[in-house]
């Protein structure tokens, strides 16, 4: 994946879900490199210009990441199950605002506390 020229919240939280693993334990580990491997794909994508399977990307990225929730406790898998809902209903709908919106939450849930969310303008 090429790199990008500045500061990329999304690419950092790429490398932030390591704390997941230290977190939940290591049967979070293969999740987490398949989510990690996923926004990879999400990244490479985004650098080629294809928005629409960015965005299909995230969208199954999230779904894994609510499923490793959902092992862990129930009420937080259904909640990340519901914000993953959102943003496909988002992106079936055309609407950027909502869908980047639950992508923030997600990144939120998953222990992205970066300040920077809602100035990550190359959607």
């Amino acid at each position: 994946m090429a790199t990008l020229s500045q500061p990329d919240s999304f690419l950092q939280l790429i490398d932030r879900l390591g704390e997941l693993e230290v977190v939940i334990g290591p049967q979070a580990r293969p999740a987490v490199a398949e989510v990690r491997g996923r926004l990879r794909e999400a990244a490479a994508a985004r650098e080629r210009g294809d928005l629409p399977a960015t965005l299909a990307i995230i969208g199954q990225a999230m779904q894994r990441l609510a499923a490793l929730a959902g092992t862990l406790d129930a009420a937080e898998g259904a909640l990340m199950r519901a914000i993953a809902g959102s943003f496909a209903q988002a992106l079936s709908a055309g609407d950027k605002g909502a869908a980047k919106q639950a992508v923030n939450l997600m990144r939120g849930k998953a222990g992205d506390t970066s300040a920077d969310k809602d100035e990550d303008s190359d959607w």
